[in-house]
C-alpha cells in the first residue's frame, strides 16, 4: 500500500500491527519468509531498527525481541539498555517505568502486559537475575492492592512469574521476626499455607510491651528444602490492636497519608474567608451555633490501589449539608459519597497515585465540648494498606 500511493518509505511508517508481526514471526525463524512479503518484511524490520524510539514501551520490547531472535543482538541489547535507563526502581516495588502510571486507553499502554513483555525481554536479552526479580516483583506488589483486569492480563502475567528468571515457586524461603525479646521461625509456626508461605502469628494483650515496637526480619533459604538463595519479594504486616479515646488518637499512615483540618467559613467584605480551628477552638474566635465549618481531607497515595474506603467521623453537634448520596469526579478521580448518622463515606472504585483534596459543609447546632473523631481510609483489596488522622476536640460556646 505505501508503495501503492506513492508514500515516502524513509518516513517512520511502523505501526503497532507491523511491531506485532514482526514480534509473531520471530516464533517461527525455521519457516523462510513468503516471497511476496519478504519485501514488506525487509522494510518494516529495517523500519523498526530506525524508529523504535517513537513506539511505546510495550512495543520497544517487542521490537527488542524480534530483532534479537533474528541475528541482531546489537539493536536488542541498545534497546534494552534504553529501557533500563529511563526505567524507575524502587526497593519495595521493583523495576517498572512511569508510563505505567498513567493510565492510557489502548491496548498497548496496559501496565500489566507491559510489564510482562518487559520480563521475557530482558530474560531473554540481558539474563540478569536481579533486573528479572525486580522486574517480577513489580506484578507482585501490583496484584496486592490491584485486580488484574482481563484474562489477558492475568494470562501474560502467570506467563512471566511462571516461566521467567529464577523459579520462586520452589524457593520456600524461612522468615525469622524478632519482635522486642520474642523470635518467630516461620518453619516452627503451625498452619502455614503451603505455595504462599503465609502465616499469623498472635500475641496476647498481657504479653504486649513497649520494646516490640523494634522489629527485626531476616529471610533465609529454608533448611527443610534448599541452600541456594532465591531473591524472592517478602512481605508482612503488624497489627497493634487496642482501645483508646477518640480524640487522643495519633495520626498514622502507610503508603496511605492523611491530614484532616477544620475551618470556620466567615463573611468578610472581601468575600468568604476560611479560619482554621485549633484544638478546641477557632484560631480566629470561638465557635457558635450556626457557624458554618467546612471540612477539608487531604489524602496522598503513594502507588494505585482499588476497591477503597474512607470514612470520615464528624462532632455530634454538626450537621452536613451533603445528605443526598451521589456519585462525584474531581480531579480525574471519581468516587461515590454517602452521608451517614455519624460520618461521611467515600468508596473508590480506582485510586491513582497521587495527592486529592476532599471538602464538604457542615453546620454547628449544639453547644458544648465534642469529639471530632478521626478520618480512617483502608484498601479493602489488602487490609494492612490503611491509615487515620489524629483525633481532636471542638468547643462550641453557647
Amino acid at each position: 500500500d505505501l508503495i501503492k500511493y506513492k508514500s515516502d518509505l524513509k518516513n517512520n511508517n511502523l505501526s503497532t500491527i507491523a511491531v506485532q508481526y514482526l514480534y509473531m514471526r520471530s516464533f517461527f525463524p525455521d519457516y523462510a519468509i513468503a516471497k511476496e512479503t519478504q519485501t514488506a518484511y525487509t522494510y518494516y524490520r529495517e523500519q523498526s531498527k530506525k524508529y523504535w524510539l517513537s513506539q511505546s514501551k510495550y512495543m520497544q520490547a517487542m521490537i527488542a525481541l524480534a530483532l534479537n531472535r533474528t541475528s541482531d543482538a546489537t539493536t536488542a541489547k541498545a534497546i534494552t539498555k534504553s529501557l533500563k535507563e529511563n526505567s524507575i526502581n524502587n526497593e519495595e516495588l521493583g523495576m517498572y517505568w512511569k508510563e505505567w502510571d498513567q493510565h492510557g486507553y489502548w491496548w498497548y499502554q496496559a501496565p500489566v502486559e507491559s510489564q510482562a513483555m518487559m520480563i521475557e525481554a530482558f530474560s531473554e536479552i540481558e539474563k540478569d537475575p536481579k533486573t528479572i526479580d525486580d522486574l517480577k516483583t513489580w506484578l507482585l506488589k501490583n496484584k496486592q492492592t490491584n485486580n488484574w483486569k482481563t484474562t489477558k492480563a492475568t494470562a501474560d502475567a502467570c506467563y512471566a512469574l511462571l516461566l521467567q528468571g529464577t523459579n520462586w515457586l520452589s524457593a520456600n524461603p524461612s522468615a525469622k521476626i524478632e519482635i522486642g525479646s520474642i523470635t518467630i521461625l516461620s518453619d516452627e509456626v503451625d498452619g502455614t499455607e503451603i505455595g504462599t508461605g503465609y502465616f499469623k502469628k498472635r500475641i496476647e494483650g498481657d504479653d504486649v510491651k513497649p520494646e516490640m515496637g523494634n522489629i527485626k526480619v531476616a529471610i533465609s533459604p529454608s533448611p527443610l528444602t534448599s541452600s541456594i538463595h532465591i531473591n524472592t519479594p517478602t512481605w508482612g504486616s503488624v497489627y497493634w490492636q487496642y482501645f483508646e479515646n477518640l480524640d487522643k488518637i495519633t495520626f498514622s499512615e502507610t503508603p496511605l497519608k492523611l491530614s484532616k483540618k477544620l475551618f470556620i467559613e466567615k463573611n468578610t467584605d472581601n468575600g468568604p474567608v476560611l479560619v482554621p480551628l485549633s484544638e478546641g477552638e477557632g484560631v480566629g474566635g470561638e465557635v457558635h451555633i450556626g457557624d458554618k465549618i467546612k471540612v477539608r481531607i487531604e489524602l496522598r497515595v503513594d502507588r494505585d490501589m482499588e476497591y477503597v474506603h474512607m470514612k470520615d467521623m464528624r462532632a455530634s453537634c454538626m450537621e452536613p449539608t451533603n445528605v443526598i448520596s451521589q456519585y462525584k469526579y474531581q480531579d480525574g478521580l471519581g468516587y461515590y459519597e454517602t452521608t451517614k448518622d455519624v460520618s461521611t463515606n467515600f468508596f473508590f472504585g480506582y485510586l491513582n497515585k497521587g495527592t486529592y483534596v476532599f471538602e464538604y459543609p457542615m453546620f454547628v447546632t449544639h453547644s458544648g465540648n465534642f469529639s471530632n473523631g478521626i478520618t480512617t481510609i483502608q484498601c479493602m483489596y489488602a487490609p494492612e494498606f490503611t491509615a487515620h488522622s489524629e483525633g481532636v476536640r471542638v468547643n462550641v460556646s453557647k
